[in-house]
């Protein structure tokens, strides 16, 4: 009898430490990119910390930062690490130099670091690297010792050349001669395309046909409808003429990963307020978490990376290019934003877990655990 009690509490206690893990109890498919372009962030392991006080359990970087890695040790968190895009041309000519980035980078941070996606490049434009991002994809998944880490790599939608309706989708004749053998890689190695989605720019690139509240999931009624879709926000309609794409391209089965979204809070007069970025974001973050999905791929809820966690300095560009954070590099949040706790997304297994217990249980010591009969 001692026996079976003794297993039944291993049992129940490898249960409970599986819950209560930083990524269990988020059961989120929200993270947030931590972007450094500025001279006054607080250190890495007091991130780490605010990410983990706000429940938030999947991080973007992007670069493989050696201080933030050492910070990650043992969080919980998921990470999506980056490759810069001065490294693709080494990493696409070199086998070795792909096996020496990830002996560097990845291989002395297992498994107490959890890599998610190792993320080659981003944004690469036609006229500068493209040609070597998926060369440098390859070489780096085939020197990873890990199959359970993927490659792939973060495209701007300026990839796509329609992207209206949603099911016009599809790849401009700039981008088709490197995106369709990289769709179709990531189709074969069952990874997913990471895509940079801004209903921001978006709007105020034609704010005369898109309206403000679309943009901001503040509609409850249709707006778009294609086809047999419909459509009440306009970054399902962004995500979509992505699968769209990916479908002409002969990559039907390549989940699409929002790897950058967001709102800024300043910098662009009335349209780019706190309180505004706190719609986008807060409404973002509810239709993730509902599992709804799209209109194209209901049912499954779109893994999002909001941009970003601080307000950085140091960014170059418009005004609004330094106003995108969560978060001042004081830590105090730019606006009110919640990432609720979702423990539902393996309820059901633990419930039943829970019920095989009990009723072990009571085989074993012929009682109720809870009460007598």
């Amino acid at each position: 009898m001692a026996t079976n009690f003794q297993l039944l509490c291993l049992i129940f206690s490898i249960a409970l430490s599986v819950l209560l893990r930083p990524n269990f109890a988020t059961g989120s498919s929200i993270g947030v990119c931590y972007g450094m372009v500025a001279n006054d962030l607080p250190p890495p392991r007091e991130v780490i910390d605010m990410y983990k006080s706000n429940q938030i359990g999947r991080m973007r970087l992007y670069d493989p930062n050696p201080e933030a890695l050492e910070a990650l040790h043992n969080s919980g968190i998921e990470v999506l690490v980056g490759v810069r895009n001065e490294d693709l041309q080494q990493l696409a000519d070199s086998y070795s130099t792909a096996e020496n980035w990830v002996a560097t980078y990845i291989t002395p941070y297992l498994p107490q670091v959890h890599f998610r996606y190792i993320v080659v490049g981003n944004e690469v434009s036609p006229e500068n690297s493209a040609r070597y991002v998926l060369p440098a994809m390859q070489n780096l998944q085939n020197a990873l010792s890990s199959g359970d880490i993927k490659v792939s790599t973060s495209i701007a939608t300026s990839v796509l050349g329609v992207s209206y309706p949603p099911s016009a989708g599809a790849f401009s004749q700039d981008t088709i001669e490197y995106m369709v053998p990289i769709a179709q890689y990531l189709n074969n190695i069952g990874a997913p395309l990471l895509a940079n989605v801004y209903p921001y720019f978006a709007y105020i690139g034609d704010p005369i046909d898109i309206s403000l509240p679309y943009a901001l999931f503040a509609y409850e009624t249709v707006v778009v409808i294609d086809g047999g879709l419909s459509y009440d926000n306009l970054f399902d309609t962004m995500v979509d003429a992505l699968y769209a794409a990916l479908e002409k391209a002969g990559a039907p089965q390549v989940q699409v990963v929002v790897s950058e979204t967001g709102w800024p809070s300043d910098g662009n007069g009335e349209v780019t307020t706190p309180e505004n970025a706190q719609i986008y974001n807060s409404n973002l973050i509810s239709h993730v978490l509902s599992s709804r999905g799209t209109p194209r791929r209901p049912g499954n809820s779109t893994e999002t990376y909001l941009f970003a966690m601080f307000n950085e300095n140091m960014k170059p560009g418009a005004a609004v290019e330094q106003h995108w954070g969560l978060f001042y590099p004081n830590k105090s949040q730019v606006y009110p934003i919640n990432f609720p706790i979702k423990r539902l997304k393996h309820k059901t297994w633990f419930q039943k877990l829970m019920q095989w217990i009990i009723q072990s249980a009571q085989t074993a010591f012929g009682k109720h655990i809870y009460g007598h009969n």
